[in-house]
Parts: structure tokens; C-alpha cells; sequence
């Protein structure tokens, strides 16, 4: 029996496994980094120990130090989490050699599957349905193509080809990103099912004999190779293809001798045929949906493995419908750039439970996240901050119950990819259940913000009004007097936020809004009289006024178009201040009341309105002036470590061409020319650590060749005659 457990990862799974291990009596025992040093997993185990470093190289990959831990704490178990070193067969190799449980398959298992083109020879033996593969690039005969890192997953190491010219690149390019990510530079290439669906089969095997399969899960919607959205069951898999995946998926188990929890994973053409893609030996991130639908705890199924229990004869049945987002830190609009920085405030509405299901419902709302209030997301680890699912009886259901806790959620501090995911989840396709892994690529109206662009003003209007309820609330004289007050007013208040990036409208302007200024003006009961918001655009002089054409103020009742009319997307909304309080405000906006809810951190007003959230930074009366920086200036978009740099100064680019790679949260960002030129500096070296805004490179565009005009006459020459 296990009575203390050591859990050799962090953040959200090392909470999920303690969560099991508390409900059966077990001990725990947690491992962190020094940036983990106060992590919610820390302060939820039993015990702690401190791995040196921050990097994953000198902590959570390090099988030594792991195991010295687990005997300094007396545990008895490990317990790999996912990633890391979840499935490192020489990790639980030592595990073994020092006497201790390893909870999860024999290091024979994940060294069978570690290497996928020796999987899939395997399999294939045993026959499970296999798509070729070419370990030589001139062995491929048609495109497009995947190269695929042998030791890899989570979507690293990994580049669709369409063309034969590209493929050397690509595969020298996933070596790289594999050597890096697993230790292991090794790829291979197989064709690329277009329009395929990612289908797996949850397997549990015990020392017994019994291999229990719970269920399938669609795992089709991806970005850069990696899920963001799982659902259990699939809608595309019928009963006689349900049983033809389940077939496969328990051949291949009992193939390598496999005990514990893992993941048998399939690619779905759309003709309805099934190609085997991989065997996680491991706990997936996406078991919660499984566990949703089979009101099974699989953490507990793995301990009782581990302790050469008794699997149950037959699995649970399925019940209802699950589906699981992955909140991350990262802006999908800025080609999915990883976020960092201090999560002020992490709150989801409406959750029922968290790390396991609910028994006795048949719908609810469970959130497994590694954060709270105050938490710091780092550009160490990945970038997944929490997960979200819902369960319910029907698909419909739990979508939907999904996406409203979801755009409800008070996400302050950090950029997730929650818009999209809302988006996602309210989209025509995802309803009908017409998905596959192309998903995001064909559907583009998913990357844009919740909030309508010509809604910024208005939650400027909210958060200026908040932040003046604020400064009155807290005036040391003259608490009573309401904003702005003055015996004979000549102004109305004005205050500047630095706004959202992208195609903002703000009093009819289309333009990319860089700030907006809010002009508002209440009387002395504190009634508002009028206000006008307006953009303000880089080298555009601030005449004082808002856009040509456009209202300063809300028009009154009477000056209302008829609502027969048809709307004027240019027209200012006329607005009355119900209540203007620190923490919220509420507006009626053309006849409909709305809450905006307001929190301020320093000079950053987080403002979630019925329309969608935004982070409004307040620009200061009298700004600094700015450095003055060169054309062609390429800065640091993420603090990261500079990894390879591919151009030398003097060099010539083209716009476009990849000039070094920043890597991190575990992948590669390429760092391009904005422009055709000459690199004239190259200030940073591979291997540097850099900050947001650090300077990575300047390229001098190059200057237009002089054209010459038509000859003119000599000024000085004589004329004809």
C-alpha cells in the first residue's frame, strides 16, 4: 500500500493527483523550482522540497535530484504527472532501482513507445492500422507531408510540407525544435491527412489480465499541433467504429505489456478510416473529460494498478457529454505569443467542482488549474494556466454552459486565449460538429476580441467613471464633493487609456487604435451630462476633439432616430450613469442597463462588461518622452532566451526572412525582417536572456532607387529663335 506519494511535476497536475491521494489517506509530497516556490501545489502538500534552478533542465528534468527527494521525504511512490519526465523510461527505471512504486507503465512499455517509428513497426505486427513512414527524405513520394519528432508530443518537433523544396528545412528545423524539447534530434515523415479528425481511446491495463477501454475523446481542434479543446465522446465515431477503434486500441496495449493508465491515439479520415498515431504512456492532459463522462477517478485507477490491485471486470458506461478547454496564457491574435506577468485576479463563475467529477450530477462545471489571485505566470513552462469542463446530458449543453462561464470569467493581468475559445465553442461548425485539425485555419472570425470594437469607448467611459468614484472614495478632503466639481465649469474631465491593438472602432474611426481618451462631464449631483470618447493614433496631433463628423455627446431622448431606422455604426450611444462605485458601474446605454465591473491594479483598469473584457492602462496627464527608436528596430515581444541567430550583421534580408529565434514556454518564436534591408545591429548572442522591449536587431530598409525624370531644358540655355 502507498503511503506517501511524491508528485515529480507542478501547477495543475501535481494539484489534480493530491486531490485523488487526500480522498484515499495518502501522504504527498511536492517538488518545486525557485519561481515555484509559491505555487497553490506547494502549499497544498503535505511535504516540499526545493529543486535549485528555475530552468526545467536543472529541476523537473532531473532524475537525480527527483529521486533524492522522494528519499529525503520518506515516500514510498512517484507519481510523473504528465510532460517532463512522464515518460522517460530511464526515470522510472531509477525510481525502481531505489525501491520505490513508480505509478505508472513498466520503463519497458514507454521505451517500446518512446521511439514512434519503432511503435508503429511494432504495432503494426499486431495490427493496428498504420499510414506509412519514411525515415529518409528522398523515400517520400507525395505531399503534403508530417515530419514528426520520434521522441516527441505535445505538438513539438512537428512541420506540415506541401512542397519537396520545403521538406529539407522542415525536417532540419523540427530536429532542432525535438533536440531541444526531448533530448532526441531523431524525425520521421508520414503523409498529411487532410481535413482528419484526432480521435483516442482511454485504455487501463492491470497485472491481471483485464484491459479496460472508457471511452473515446475528439481532440481535433489544435493550434501549432497541440489541443485546446477535448470532448468525450466523439461525434463522429458510431458504434461499429467505436468498437473497431477500441479493438485496436487494446491490441496495442496488451502489444507492449502494458499496465497502468495511457492513451492509444488515431487520426480519423474523413472517409471514416482510422491510422494509428501514437501511444501516450502517460495521464493525459484531456482525461477529465473521460473521468466527466464515466464518473470514474482515473489518478485512483492508477494508484490501484501501482499497487497491484484489481481492475473492475467491465467498464462504466458513458453518460452525457464533456468537453475541456485549455486556458492559456498567449494572444492567438499575435500568431499565438506567449503571455507573462501576475494573474491579479483568476475567478470562473459557476464552478461546481474541482479535480474530479461530481457524483450524484448530471451536469456541472469542474476547473483544474495550477493559479489563484497573485500567481506568476513565468516564460519557463508551458503556457497552460487552467482547464474548464463542463458536463451535461447532451453536447449542446455542456457548450453552451461552457462558453458562458468562460465569457463571464474574471481573467486579470495576463492574456489568455479565452475570446477564441468562446469563439470556438459558439461557432456555426463546432455546433454542427463539423471539425477536424484544420479547424482554426478555416475559421478566422474566431481570433477576434469579444468586445465589438466600438464598445472600447464605453468601457473606457466605465472605468473612468469607476476610477473617479475611487479617487472620492478615498479623498482625504472634500469626500463629498462629486467628481471634477468646479464653480464654474469650463472643461469636461479628460482621461487617456492606452487600448487593445488591432482594428478598434472608437466614434466611427477604423483605424489601428494605439490609445483612446474619454471626455466625460457630471453635474453636482453627480449626474453625467455628457461624454465623448475618441482615438488617438501614432504622429496624429490631439486636436482636443473627437473624429470629423462624430457627436461629442450622447444625444438626448428626443434627437433618437425612430427604431425603424437602420442603425448608424458611426452614432455615439447615448448613455446615463445609474451608479458609479471603485469596483463597477452601471450605465444605461441606449435605454439598456448595463453592469460594467471594474478592478484596478496600479494604473490598469480590467473592465468585464456584458459585451466582452478589456485592459485599459492609464496614460499618464504629462507623458515622458518616448526614446526615439531607429527604423527597422525589432524588439523583444516576451521575456525569453535568444536561441539561434541566423543572419550576421551587414548582412542583407528580405522582408520576411527569419533573422534569430526566441524561445519560450517551450517553443520557437522566429523573429523576422520587417522590412527588405541591411542588418546594420545584432546586439544579442545566442544562449542570452532577454526582457520585453530589449532590442533584438535593426534593419535599415533599403532606400528606392532614384528614378530619373524626364530631361528638362537647361535653365541657363538660350530658347529657340
Amino acid at each position: 500500500m502507498i503511503r506517501r506519494l511524491l508528485v515529480a511535476n507542478r501547477g495543475e497536475i501535481a494539484r489534480r493527483i493530491f486531490a485523488t491521494c487526500r480522498s484515499l489517506g495518502i501522504e504527498t509530497v511536492a517538488v518545486h523550482s525557485a519561481p515555484d516556490a509559491d505555487a497553490p501545489y506547494v502549499a497544498e502538500a503535505d511535504l516540499a522540497v526545493r529543486l535549485p534552478g528555475a530552468a526545467p533542465v536543472d529541476t523537473y528534468l532531473r532524475v537525480d535530484r527527483l529521486v533524492a527527494a522522494a528519499r529525503r521525504t520518506g515516500a514510498d511512490a512517484v507519481h510523473p504527472g504528465y510532460g517532463f519526465l512522464a515518460e522517460h523510461a530511464g526515470f522510472a527505471s531509477a525510481v525502481g532501482d531505489a525501491g520505490l512504486t513508480w505509478v505508472g507503465p513498466p520503463a519497458g512499455a514507454i521505451a517500446a513507445m518512446g521511439d514512434k517509428t519503432e511503435a508503429k513497426a511494432l504495432l503494426a505486427d499486431a495490427g493496428v492500422p498504420m499510414l506509412p513512414t519514411y525515415t529518409a527524405a528522398d523515400r517520400v513520394e507525395a505531399f503534403p507531408v508530417m515530419v514528426k519528432a520520434a521522441a516527441g508530443g505535445g505538438g513539438r518537433g512537428m512541420r506540415i510540407v506541401r512542397d519537396r523544396a520545403d521538406l529539407a528545412d522542415a525536417i532540419e528545423s523540427a530536429r532542432r525544435e525535438a533536440a531541444a524539447a526531448f533530448g532526441d534530434g531523431t524525425v520521421f515523415v508520414e503523409p498529411y491527412v487532410e481535413r482528419a479528425r484526432h480521435v483516442e481511446v482511454q485504455v487501463v491495463a492491470d497485472a491481471h489480465g483485464t484491459v479496460l477501454c472508457l471511452g473515446e475523446r475528439e481532440c481535433s481542434i489544435q493550434r501549432r499541433h497541440q489541443k485546446i479543446v477535448e470532448e468525450a465522446p466523439s461525434v463522429a465515431v458510431t458504434p461499429a467504429l467505436r468498437a473497431g477503434l477500441q479493438s485496436a486500441a487494446v491490441a496495442a496495449t496488451r502489444a507492449v505489456g502494458y499496465l497502468g493508465v495511457g492513451t492509444v491515439e488515431f487520426l480519423l479520415t474523413p472517409a471514416g478510416e482510422f491510422h494509428f498515431l501514437e501511444m501516450n504512456t502517460r495521464l493525459q492532459v484531456e482525461h477529465a473529460v473521460t473521468e466527466c463522462v464515466t464518473g470514474t477517478d482515473l489518478v485512483r485507477l492508477q494508484l490501484l494498478v501501482a499497487e497491484g490491485g484489481r481492475l473492475p471486470a467491465t467498464a462504466p458506461p458513458v453518460t452525457g457529454h464533456a468537453i475541456e478547454v485549455r486556458l492559456c496564457a498567449e494572444d492567438p491574435a499575435a500568431d499565438w505569443l506567449p503571455a507573462s506577468g501576475t494573474l491579479h485576479r483568476f475567478a470562473v463563475p459557476g464552478v461546481t467542482v474541482e479535480f474530479g467529477t461530481d457524483p450524484g450530477r448530471d451536469r456541472g462545471l469542474r476547473l483544474d488549474s495550477g493559479v489563484r489571485d497573485g500567481s506568476v505566470v513565468g516564460v519557463h513552462y508551458d503556457s497552460m494556466v487552467a482547464k474548464l469542463i463542463a458536463w451535461a446530458p447532451t453536447r449542446d449543453e455542456a457548450a453552451r454552459a461552457l462558453a458562458g462561464a468562460l465569457r463571464r470569467a474574471e481573467l486579470h493581468g495576463v492574456a489568455t486565449n479565452r475570446d477564441l475559445l468562446v469563439r470556438v465553442l459558439r461557432s456555426a461548425e463546432f455546433v454542427a460538429g463539423e471539425i477536424d485539425t484544420a479547424f482554426l485555419d478555416r475559421n478566422p472570425g474566431v481570433f477576434v476580441p469579444l468586445l465589438p470594437p466600438d464598445r472600447v469607448g464605453l468601457a473606457g467611459l466605465a472605468a473612468a467613471l469607476a476610477g473617479a468614484a475611487e479617487r472620492r472614495a478615498t479623498a482625504p478632503v472634500l469626500g463629498t464633493l462629486p467628481s471634477g466639481w468646479r464653480n464654474v465649469p469650463s472643461a469636461p474631465q479628460t482621461i487617456g487609456y492606452a487600448g487593445p491593438t488591432g482594428p478598434v472602432r472608437v466614434c466611427g474611426s477604423q483605424d489601428h487604435l494605439v490609445a483612446v481618451e474619454i471626455d466625460y462631464r457630471l453635474d453636482r449631483s453627480g449626474t453625467l451630462l455628457s461624454w465623448a470618447a475618441r482615438p488617438i493614433h501614432p504622429g496624429q496631433p490631439d486636436t482636443g476633439q473627437p473624429d470629423a463628423g462624430q457627436p461629442a455627446t450622447g444625444q438626448p431622448h428626443s434627437d433618437r432616430r425612430p427604431d425603424t431606422a437602420q442603425p448608424d455604426p458611426d452614432r455615439q450611444p447615448e448613455v446615463l450613469l445609474v451608479a458609479a462605485e471603485p469596483s463597477r458601474t452601471v450605465l444605461t446605454v441606449d435605454g439598456v442597463r448595463q453592469l460594467f465591473a471594474v478592478h484596478r491594479v496600479g494604473g490598469v483598469s480590467f473592465v468585464d462588461g456584458p459585451d466582452g473584457s478589456v485592459a485599459l492602462t492609464e496614460l499618464p496627464r504629462y507623458a515622458e518622452p518616448a526614446p526615439v527608436l531607429t527604423e527597422g528596430t525589432l524588439l523583444a515581444p516576451m521575456p525569453g532566451t535568444v536561441g539561434r541567430i541566423l543572419v550576421t550583421a551587414g548582412q542583407r534580408v528580405d522582408a520576411g526572412e527569419p533573422l534569430l529565434v526566441l524561445e519560450a514556454m517551450k517553443l520557437e518564436h522566429p523573429v523576422t525582417a520587417p522590412t527588405a534591408g541591411v542588418v546594420t545591429e545584432l546586439p544579442v548572442t545566442a544562449g542570452a536572456q532577454v526582457e520585453t522591449g530589449a532590442v533584438l536587431a535593426v534593419v535599415t530598409p533599403e532606400q528606392p532607387a532614384t528614378v530619373p525624370g524626364p530631361e528638362q531644358p537647361d535653365a541657363a540655355a538660350p530658347g529657340p529663335g
